[in-house]
């Protein structure tokens, strides 16, 4: 039985010297124990291979025809940024090997070097790779469990596993220097789990908030960079940047999404090379902060439709975290709404007022695409017109059907515009009524006013429906 290819991704070596690709792949098989390795003698093959995926490492030649192994360095930095890749030269320049760890190689050897230093720098490439895929994959199966810093997160209302499994996960990267990238859709708080994660982090410094969109490239190298006095008409003093404003705290940029490819740029030299240039001077300023982004975009979309780079969305997801919508954890409706109703009273003066029986099964019966914020306004608008006694339902009841106005038939999914679409014998009107009438039921938990007003018509109506397919 043969052994298992090791490692478990393949290392690609490029050389159109065939008798240096048999020397060099027996002498990492026999010294090294690396056995799962590809050669290839023609520089304008290199890519296609590496789209085809499964090479986590690669050793490059720098003088071939056709394609030079440092336009191949950059192009695998800009296509294949989670590739590691060792340049293996027979040049012994200086600003040779500057120029590639520039282009963002992970090493540089000479042929002539000896074979001992050589295997060395392989083997510690080999070892940080894998130390990088476990560390993924560690974080792509971190589940919910319990707590150390509960108290980190006491700003959000929850008790769904979903967002526990997040919280989980916000404990386990907190403290890494890399980015980390919190998606989801607007309104779910985002925010929240920045700041969570800035005091879970232990950073002495402030945590400084940045909305990115609608910022062109010049507002945006101003904002994150400041400026010297006399960068421009206008600028008559020196001025901080947001990054300088964080230092030793965390930079939170959000909607990430929305950056220009300019701007994108910039943020990318910022984390790869850790620099930083003010408007109108050439000094460079290193950066002090932890960086954390976010987005309700699909980035993994943007960046295969080329509106979003693919060496900085690469660079952003080294930790990635998803919050999950409203819709999707609807067990926290009744306690966010218990919790609003007594901020938004104490905000407004109030006596907390008592909401309705069925008042929280009725909002679950709705989508909420503003997630969480669209929940607080309904409640804060609903108690600024509050007198005393019960809660009114007729705010809610105006605001969830405005809101399913707004959202439109584009909102609803082909398949649910006509269910009985895939129907081999259709049922008849009366049935069609009674399965309706029965789902409403069971979405209102037998609450025959919610069904009433799920269904768009009177209680009466319903109690008489019921009567009928009750007989």
């Amino acid at each position: 039985m043969s052994e298992s290819p090791y490692p478990s991704y393949k290392i690609l070596l490029v050389d159109d010297e065939p008798a240096w690709l048999k020397s060099l792949s027996l002498t990492l098989r026999s010294c090294a124990g690396l056995t799962n390795i590809v050669t290839c003698q023609e520089s304008r093959e290199v890519m296609g291979i590496l789209d085809r995926g499964g090479i986590g490492l690669v050793l490059l030649d720098l003088t071939m025809p056709h394609l030079s192994g440092e336009e191949l360095l950059r192009q695998i930095g800009e296509r294949h940024p989670d590739i590691t890749t060792i340049v293996v030269s027979g040049l012994n320049q200086l600003e040779t090997a500057v120029r590639c760890m520039r282009l963002g190689a992970y090493d540089y050897f000479i042929k002539t070097d000896e074979e001992d230093r050589i295997v060395g720098g392989v083997l510690r490439a080999v070892r940080m790779v894998e130390m990088q895929r476990e560390y993924q994959e560690m974080s792509s199966r971190l589940v919910s469990g319990e707590l150390r810093h509960p108290e980190a997160f006491s700003a959000i209302v929850t008790g769904d596993r979903g967002m526990l499994a997040v919280f989980s996960y916000i404990e386990a990267v907190a403290t890494s220097p890399q980015p980390l990238l919190i998606t989801g859709e607007s309104g779910v708080g985002k925010e929240l789990i920045a700041h969570a994660a800035h005091t879970l982090s232990g950073c002495r410094g402030k945590l400084v908030a940045v909305n990115v969109a609608g910022l062109d490239d010049t507002i945006f190298a101003d904002t994150l960079f400041g400026h010297v006095r006399g960068a421009y008409t206008g600028a008559e003093t020196v001025r901080r940047g947001m990054v300088e404003e964080a230092a030793d705290g965390t930079l939170f940029l959000d909607e990430i999404g929305d950056l220009s490819i300019p701007s994108q740029v910039k943020l990318l030299r910022l984390l790869q090379e850790g620099e930083y240039f003010p408007l109108g001077t050439d000094q460079p300023k290193r950066i002090k902060a932890r960086v954390i982004v976010a987005t309700h975009r699909n980035l993994a979309a943007k960046e295969a439709a080329g509106e979003f780079r693919r060496d900085l969305y690469y660079r952003l997801r080294t930790h990635k975290v998803h919050v999950p919508p409203l819709r999707e954890r609807k067990g926290d409706i009744p306690l966010l709404l218990d919790h609003f109703l007594a901020e938004a009273a104490r905000t407004l003066g109030k006596k907390k007022p008592t909401p309705p029986k069925g008042l929280a099964q009725f909002l679950a019966t709705y989508g909420f695409p503003g997630n969480v914020r669209e929940l607080k306004a309904m409640v804060y608008d609903a108690v600024s017109i509050h007198r005393d006694g019960l809660l009114s339902m007729d705010s809610f009841i105006a605001a969830v059907e405005q809101g399913r106005t707004e959202a439109g038939p584009a909102a609803v999914a082909p398949s649910r515009q006509n269910p009985f679409a895939g129907f081999i014998e259709l049922p008849t009107f009366s049935e069609a009524a009674g399965f309706l009438v029965m789902e409403a039921m069971d979405r209102a938990s037998g609450n025959q006013t919610l069904a009433a007003r799920l269904l768009g018509i009177s209680q009466p109506a319903l109690n008489k429906r019921l009567k009928i397919m009750r007989s």
